[in-house]
C-alpha cells in the first residue's frame, strides 16, 4: 500500500516534521557534539531557558528552568558550533 505522505521528515514540508524533545540535560550535549550538529540557538523566556540544537535531520530540544544550570550548559557546549542567542 502506498502513503500518500511519506513517512521520512526530509520529504516532507518544515511545518510538518515535528522537533525532537530532548529531557536530560547530558542527552542534549551529547547531541550537541555529534559530527552533523550544525548550530545552537538559546532563546530565553521569563521563567524558562531554551536550547536548540540543529542537526540535519531534526531540531532537537531542550527546555531549562533553572537559570544557573542555563548558564552552566552554554559554557559545556562544544566550542566549535556557532551559538546564537535570540531574545
Amino acid at each position: 500500500l502506498d502513503s500518500p505522505i511519506p513517512t521520512l521528515c526530509g520529504a516532507v514540508p518544515g511545518w510538518l516534521c515535528q522537533p525532537r524533545k530532548i529531557e536530560e540535560i547530558k542527552d542534549f550535549l551529547l547531541t550537541a557534539r555529534r559530527k552533523d550538529a550544525k548550530s545552537v540557538k538559546i532563546k530565553k523566556n521569563k521563567d524558562n531557558v531554551k536550547f536548540k540544537v540543529r542537526c540535519s535531520r531534526y531540531l532537537y530540544t531542550l527546555v531549562i528552568t533553572d537559570k544557573e544550570k542555563a548558564e552552566k550548559l552554554k559554557q559545556s557546549l562544544p566550542p566549535g558550533l556557532a551559538v546564537k542567542e535570540l531574545k
